[in-house]
């Protein structure tokens, strides 16, 4: 279950990212490009030390998102998270608290940076490169690497209690999502055992 967290939580990092001049405009326009009000998808893959590797998908419009990974699956609708966890072929529902969110939901992390980081940027090639520092946070550091044209994060590196976790955001792009792809449906798993912890 941490392991599929720290899945989810640091690809939706890649919300926060980042455009512009200085480090802030660009972590402005970053979020004005993927909190796009009908709905954006990625493919990501995720490597860590600490917990091993996974790849996936994921969906994002507004408060609400859908992440496809190898480990699991997490829907969110804006209210209600359900996770389902392959291995074990078992839901779990809750109703996340505000510090739950502020760990998985893309809508938090898109205006994390104004929150307690200082932040610094530097070029390299095609690319701007962020790094966000923040004392006394749960992430220590961050590094975003993000597209000069298109403002899209195409790297987010978090460090977390002295690992880190590196993100690889590919095939972004802006779609109309339907909202019941953030709601979980019980018929597409007939044999699932549901754990309710609301």
């Amino acid at each position: 279950m941490e392991k599929i967290r720290l899945i989810i939580w640091g690809m939706l990092f890649f919300v926060t990212a980042s455009y512009g001049q200085s480090a802030t405009k660009v972590l402005d326009k970053t979020a004005s490009v993927v909190s796009n009000k009908n709905g954006v998808e990625a493919s990501f893959t995720i490597s860590s030390k600490q917990y091993g590797d996974a790849k996936g998908t994921i969906s994002v419009k507004g408060k609400k998102f859908y992440a496809n990974t190898s480990a699991g699956i997490v829907w969110f609708d804006g209210k209600t998270q359900w996770t389902y966890v392959q291995q074990n072929d078992e839901v779990n529902i809750c109703n996340p608290t505000q510090a739950d969110l502020q760990a998985i939901n893309p809508y938090n992390f898109i205006y994390m940076y104004k929150q307690g980081y200082t932040s610094t940027m530097s070029a390299n090639g095609n690319s701007y490169v962020v790094t966000l520092k923040g004392k006394g946070k749960k992430i220590q550091e961050m590094v975003i690497t993000i597209n000069k044209q298109t403002y899209v994060p195409t790297q987010i590196r978090m460090l977390q209690n002295k690992h880190w976790t590196t993100v690889k955001v590919s095939n972004f792009r802006t779609v109309k999502l339907s909202d019941s792809i953030f709601r979980f449906n019980s018929k597409a798993y007939p044999n699932a055992e549901i754990i309710d912890l609301r």
